[in-house]
This record gives C-alpha cells, sequence and structure tokens, in this order.
C-alpha cells in the first residue's frame, strides 16, 4: 500500500512538471498549472490518483503550513493593526453575504438553503491569495493586510458553520449546555494557549538551540505546527487556524527566522499538493455538459462577491481603490467551502448536481483568481477615474497641508521609511508633510504630525498636497501599481519636482526611471550592495576601500541604467541632456583641496566636478571664481553626472601622494576607461 501511495505522488510531481513547463510557454501562472494538473489527473480525465482521500490529507497540510508562516510574519504592531479589520471587516463581509443568499433564499421559500449557501460563498481561498500575495510581493501593502484579516476571520468563523450545517438541516438541535461547553472549550483553549506562550515556549526553543542540531529545530517546529492545527481541528475549528496561531507565538520568539527557513522547502510542497487536490475534485462530464451555464454563472459570482466585500473594507476608511483591489483578490470561493459543501450534501442541504455545478464553478474562480488579482489596479484605478469624472469630485477625503507650504518634502507611506524621512527632516528643520493610506495611522499621529490621509495615485490627492510647490516626493511604499501610478502622476504635475521611490526588486527600475523617477531605492540591490560591505569587513579590509568599492558599484548601476534609458525613443530635448546630478560635500581636515583656490586646484578637469557653490558658516557663496580658496569644513556644492555624485565625497577628500593639479590627465585616462568597461559590459548583456 505504501509502494502504491508513492507511486501515484510520483505520477502527480511528474505531471505537474510538464503541466508547468508548458504553462510557462503561455505565461500561465504556476496556482493554475497545478489545478490543471489535478483536473488531467483526476478521476473524471486520466484517473491516474485512486486514493483522493490521502492526496487531500497532504492538501491539509499545505495550507496549514501556509497559515503558519503567514502568522510569523507579522510583527506585534501589524497584528495590533488588524485586529479592527479581523473583526469589524471580517464580520461584515461574512453577515452581508449570508444576509444576501439568506434574502434570495427566502424570496425563493428556502431560507435555510440561502443562509447555507451564503455560508459556502462568504469563505475565500488563503492559500491561492496569500500565495500570490508572496510572490508579487504585495503581502504588507494596505490589500494585503485587509484581505489577509478577512482570510483570518473566515478561518475563525469555520467552526461555527460547520455546526450551523445540521442545525440548518435539522438534523441536531442546539441546547444551552452544549455551546456552554463549545465556549469552555473556546476559552480554555485561549488561556492553554496564552500560558504556554508566555512561560513555555521561549524556553523550550532555547533549549532545542543549545542542541545545535538544525533536524531538532525543525521537528521542533513541525510539531507546534501541527500540534496547534491538530488541537483546533479537534475542537471543531479550522485546522489551518492552529497553524496560524502557532506561526503567531513563533514569531515573538528570537529563533523565528530560523524556523520560517527550515519550514518553507516543505510548506511549498504540500501546497502543491493542495492546489492539485482541488483539481481533481472537478467532474470533467459534468462541466462539459453544463458548460454554457457555469460560464454564465462565473462573472455573477465574481461581481456579486466583490460589491458585498466592498463596504467591510471602506466602512473602515479605506478608499474605493482599495477596496475594489481587496474585494477582487477575494472573490474566489475558498477550500473550507469544500468541507461545507460535503457536510450539505450528507445532510441534505444540497443535491449531487447542485454539488458539482458548485465545485465546478469554484474552481474556475480559482483558476481566474491569479489573473483577476493582476489586473486589479488596472480595473480599480478606471473605476476611480469614471466615479471622479462623473460626480467631480475625489472619492477619498484629504485634510489639506498648512496654506503657504512650499519647497517641501512630500512624503508617501508613513511606515518604517517614512518615519525615519520625518526624524531626518525634523533634524535639519525641513518641511514636510505626510500622505497616508491606513486611517488607523492617520487618526493616531494626527496631533503630533503634518499627517493626510488619502491616495496618492489620485491626481487631486497631491494637488492638496501643495506638489506644485513642492521641491521633493519621497515614495515610501512597496505596492508596485501603486508607485507607478504616484510617479506618472506626480511628474505631469510638476516637471521640476524629484523624486525619489522605493521598490522592492532591481527589474523594475528602468520602467520607473521611464515614468519619471529621479531616483529609485532598489531594496534588492542595497541589500547586496550592504551584504558585500559585511561580507568584505569580516575580511578586516580598510573600512575606506569597501565604502569607495560600494560607491562605486552603485556608480557602474546608476550608469547602465542610464544608458538603458537613452534607447527608451523619447527624442525630446531634455532626454538628449546629460543626467546631471546636484550633490553637497563637506570638506573634511584631511582633504587635499582644503587650502587651495579652485584654480590650484583644478577641481572640474582633475574631477570632473563642477562647483556652483560654497556654504561657509551660514553663508552661501554662489558661483565663486577662480581665486577662491577652499577651507575645512566648508560644504561644496557641485553639479556633475549622477553616477558621479556617489563618488564625490571620496573624490575631493581621500588624501593622495600626487598633487591635486597633477591627476587632471590622470583621472581623465581612469574616466574613460570607465566608461569603456561599463560600455562593452551593456553590449555583452544586451547580446
Amino acid at each position: 500500500m505504501t509502494t502504491e501511495i508513492l507511486t501515484q505522488v510520483l505520477i502527480i510531481f511528474l505531471l505537474a512538471v510538464v503541466v508547468n513547463i508548458v504553462c510557462s510557454r503561455f505565461k500561465v501562472p504556476v496556482t493554475v498549472g497545478f489545478l490543471l494538473t489535478g483536473v488531467l489527473a483526476g478521476p473524471t480525465m486520466l484517473g491516474l490518483v485512486q486514493d483522493t482521500e490521502f492526496i487531500a490529507q497532504a492538501a491539509d497540510l499545505g495550507v496549514a503550513m501556509l497559515m503558519f508562516t503567514i502568522g510569523m510574519e507579522l510583527s506585534g504592531e501589524v497584528l495590533d493593526r488588524l485586529r479592527r479589520p479581523v473583526f469589524l471587516g471580517g464580520s461584515l463581509q461574512i453577515g452581508l453575504i449570508i444576509a444576501a443568499a439568506g434574502l434570495t433564499g427566502f424570496f425563493a421559500g428556502k431560507l435555510t438553503h440561502g443562509i447555507f449557501w451564503g455560508c459556502l460563498i462568504c469563505l475565500s481561498s488563503s492559500a491561492i491569495v496569500l500565495h500570490i500575495f508572496q510572490q508579487k510581493g504585495i503581502t504588507a501593502t494596505p490589500v494585503g493586510r485587509l484581505s489577509l484579516a478577512i482570510l483570518v476571520f473566515q478561518d475563525i468563523l469555520v467552526a461555527p458553520m460547520m455546526l450551523l450545517v445540521p442545525l440548518l438541516a435539522g438534523t441536531i438541535h442546539l441546547t444551552f449546555l452544549s455551546a456552554g461547553m463549545a465556549l469552555v472549550k473556546v476559552v480554555a483553549f485561549g488561556a492553554a494557549l496564552y500560558a504556554f506562550a508566555r512561560w513555555v515556549l521561549d524556553r523550550l526553543m532555547t533549549a532545542v538551540v543549545r542542541t545545535r542540531s538544525s533536524e531538532l529545530l525543525l521537528l521542533t517546529v513541525l510539531c507546534l505546527c501541527l500540534g496547534f492545527a491538530t488541537i483546533t481541528s479537534a475542537l471543531g475549528m479550522s485546522f489551518s487556524l492552529g497553524a496560524f496561531l502557532a506561526g503567531l507565538m513563533l514569531a515573538r520568539s528570537r529563533y523565528a527566522m530560523s524556523a520560517v527557513a527550515d519550514i518553507l522547502p516543505y510548506r511549498d510542497v504540500f501546497l502543491s499538493i493542495f492546489f492539485i487536490s482541488v483539481g481533481m475534485m472537478l467532474d470533467v462530464r459534468f462541466t462539459s455538459g453544463h458548460i454554457l451555464l457555469i460560464l454564465a454563472f462565473v462573472p455573477i459570482y465574481i461581481l456579486g462577491k466583490t460589491l458585498l466585500t466592498m463596504p467591510a473594507v471602506l466602512i473602515q476608511g479605506y478608499p474605493l481603490q482599495t477596496a475594489i483591489r481587496t474585494s477582487l483578490s477575494l472573490a474566489q470561493t475558498g477550500e473550507f467551502s469544500f468541507v461545507l459543501a460535503g457536510a450539505g450534501v450528507s445532510c441534505g442541504l444540497m443535491s449531487a448536481e447542485s454539488h458539482q455545478f458548485f465545485l465546478s464553478l469554484s474552481i474556475l474562480t480559482m483558476m481566474l483568481t491569479p489573473a483577476i488579482i493582476s489586473i486589479a489596479p488596472a480595473t480599480a484605478t478606471a473605476i476611480c477615474a469614471v466615479v471622479r469624472k462623473r460626480h467631480q469630485e475625489v472619492t477619498e477625503a484629504v485634510t489639506a497641508p498648512k496654506q503657504g507650504l512650499s519647497n517641501h518634502c512630500i512624503i508617501i507611506g508613513f511606515g518604517f521609511t517614512g518615519q525615519q524621512l520625518v526624524k531626518a527632516a525634523k533634524q535639519y528643520n525641513l518641511p514636510y508633510t505626510i500622505l497616508e493610506m491606513n486611517p488607523e495611522t492617520v487618526k493616531r499621529f494626527s496631533d503630533r504630525e503634518p499627517i493626510s490621509y488619502g491616495d496618492a495615485v489620485q491626481p487631486t490627492i497631491l494637488e492638496n498636497l501643495g506638489i506644485a510647490r513642492a521641491r521633493v516626493i519621497a515614495i515610501a511604499i512597496s505596492d508596485t501599481m501603486a508607485v507607478r501610478g504616484i510617479i506618472a502622476n506626480a511628474r505631469k504635475l510638476n516637471p521640476d519636482l524629484t523624486i525619489i521611490a522605493r521598490t522592492r526588486f532591481v527589474g523594475e527600475i528602468r520602467r520607473l526611471y521611464a515614468l519619471g523617477a529621479n531616483k529609485i531605492i532598489a531594496e534588492e540591490f542595497e541589500a547586496g550592495v550592504e551584504m558585500f560591505c559585511q561580507v568584505l569587513s569580516t575580511y578586516l579590509l580598510p573600512a575606506q576601500e569597501i565604502d569607495d568599492m560600494a560607491a562605486r558599484l552603485r556608480q557602474a548601476e546608476s550608469l547602465n541604467m542610464r544608458h538603458a534609458s537613452t534607447g527608451s525613443g523619447i527624442h525630446s530635448l531634455a532626454a538628449g541632456m546629460p543626467d546631471l546630478g546636484v550633490c553637497a560635500v563637506r570638506l573634511e581636515k584631511s582633504s587635499p583641496y582644503a587650502g587651495l583656490t579652485l584654480q590650484e586646484g583644478n577641481i572640474r578637469r582633475s574631477l570632473g566636478l563642477t562647483v556652483v557653490a560654497v556654504g561657509r558658516n551660514t553663508e552661501i557663496i554662489q558661483d565663486p571664481d577662480a581665486s577662491f580658496r577652499l577651507l575645512e569644513n566648508d560644504i561644496v556644492y557641485i553639479i556633475t553626472t549622477r553616477d558621479k555624485t556617489y563618488t564625490a565625497r571620496q573624490l575631493l577628500n581621500e588624501r593622495s601622494t600626487e598633487h591635486p593639479a597633477d591627476l587632471s590627465e590622470k583621472n581623465h585616462r581612469e574616466q574613460v576607461v570607465t566608461q569603456t568597461e561599463i560600455q562593452a559590459g551593456n553590449s555583452r548583456t544586451a547580446s
């Protein structure tokens, strides 16, 4: 029997490899490829798998491990933010869908059947949605957090829904004793969970880590994940809810990162089995026989669920665009709906034909989920544009900044990055204003900071922030589509504005530069540079040399981006001009140029740096002549190519054995060589 099961698993994996290779040619997401694998291997197609029950149990492990890792990624601050969305947003979303379905059933003369169908429809797929969010890197965005909050509340209500099914069917009757016992079980489990997390977990993990056995650490993590999942399942709650709670507990441990790294490979394997198991449920013969009816109901199902989910987001103060994106992301059927449907069939609330119709409809919505999430940002933007045009007003309210604010910095997003920018602005007395899309964050800081609420993608919001008079806009959010929209609109509203934005991936840099950004901070690239510096420091290389090499890496990356942008097909005058940058450098005591005049230092010819002003004490000397003498602690304002702004500090302050005036020809030759090497590298990359 064991050999037979392993053979079936091997067949499934081999088929999944072949199907996903074919799907990759047509750019079909991996999730859909696994669903198609299940359809092909299912009993109504090739019939390659006989023991579907074993596959379903393995699929449950995949969902549990996914929820476990999601729980471990939540910090205490994020969890506090999710408290209100979980209970307010989740309860309203489920309540509206069940109420709408129940009302439909009431007019049809089948109230209990309507409530049952509402329970089936209101649940969404945690496995599919959160997996796609992790792949796209949008878990930490407002859309990701709101979706997670609603999904968690749905998992909490799986147990009451399972109890509700036989009540609706009339097979059992709820008594005060049974309800009281269920409540006692939940309270006792919560108390035991708190005691374990407070006094046992950290000591247990410390004892395990002291053994220095990675195998024992992995075994302990798996025991925590599956152990709590088993307990919640035995109490009648969701299997994955226990795994999620275990992840939340372990997230507060100092050994959390090691635990996540160990369990990720197992999660991905079992999660792929989950998608395959869902595809196996599809009866191809029934679906093909009722394909027109099913295809007609798919858009109705998605649209109806989206409209009923939107109020759960809007009531929390989030803008319409966020509500649309979140609702579209949750428009599919959940994996626990299949469990409820099976219970409904056994209790007589659903016929076999209705069950197959529901399965076909659900699996098709799951297959469409990756595409729906991908087009959700553009769809939301288009709908919001229509609404604004029709009503001639912005759908989101925003508190305007102080009148007369100019030459200021607009900070988009008040997370960790935004808060660090505010600290720097306060230290140097720079004017700034903040825009945040989380209403709770705005409320928390409204009495301390010039913070406003709104969606920066909307041009009117940016106008209210005084973007026409602003000097710089710092986009400190991680939502890729939102960053693109903000850059495009900001550049249109203020062509002279300096736009600085962050992005997760290096591959996004060229697109953002093409939209009009002046500087892009790529987390992937900066993390690589920082790791490069830390590795070199362990070999006790001089800190000055490490900093110089890091600056040259950034310089080369900047040159690559600049050369790439010149081939974009934009033949305007601005596109043909050199990519100039401005920087300020303080002359240190060791600078060879301190005490020399500009003519003696010959900075422009030897270093390629043009001095346009010098700051001395509180005075700014603009356009100094050749006889102007530089002094220690002067702030030298320089115009040069943007890539050279990274190395300007080293060039002006590093001590050389040669006199600065004698470096002109040498630096000129080095610059030519550097440009030649970079161009050669670009040619090799293009080929």
